[in-house]
């Protein structure tokens, strides 16, 4: 593949995100309105299961998706996830690696630790966490329109 092979992967994957995006907020609009509460009706469990597995497909479409998208574009080697998120971190993408694993450790939770008896806390937690994602993902969306991604010109005649 050469860099402009590259460049179109990533403009996928930032629509990819756009999209997802889109998605999560919409989920989040609707739990915000029902609020954190020990008991939820059955429609309410539904919002909130809906908004929590947006939120880890969002979390994935970052971390494996976009990163590793920006580092083949700058021609990195891909390496770990801990070295996609400190190259993340050089570029301003993320305040800490710290912070980005807080939120996978939640995107964990939610994909495999979902037991009754803690949603409130991991809804929350979603909860909370969102305005850190959602900020991640306009740092990488500025960065990439600014630096990476050539504007499509058309061939010329």
């Amino acid at each position: 593949m050469n860099n402009r092979d590259y460049q179109q992967l990533l403009r996928e994957s930032l629509e990819t995100l756009s999209e997802s995006l889109r998605w999560l907020k919409r989920s989040c609009s609707i739990c915000v309105e029902i609020g954190i509460k020990e008991e939820y009706l059955e429609e309410e469990f539904d919002a909130f299961e809906t908004f929590t597995s947006r939120f880890a497909r969002t979390v994935d479409i970052i971390l494996q998706k976009v990163l590793r998208s920006i580092d083949r574009v700058e021609l990195e080697d891909q390496g770990t996830l801990l070295d996609v998120l400190n190259r993340a971190h050089k570029r301003g993408l993320i305040d800490s690696v710290d912070e980005i694993r807080l939120i996978r450790e939640l995107r964990n939770d939610i994909v495999h630790e979902y037991t009754s008896g803690k949603l409130a806390d991991l809804f929350a937690d979603v909860m909370s966490n969102v305005p850190k994602l959602l900020d991640v993902a306009e740092r990488i969306d500025r960065y990439c329109r600014e630096k990476l991604i050539a504007p499509h010109t058309p061939a010329k005649r």
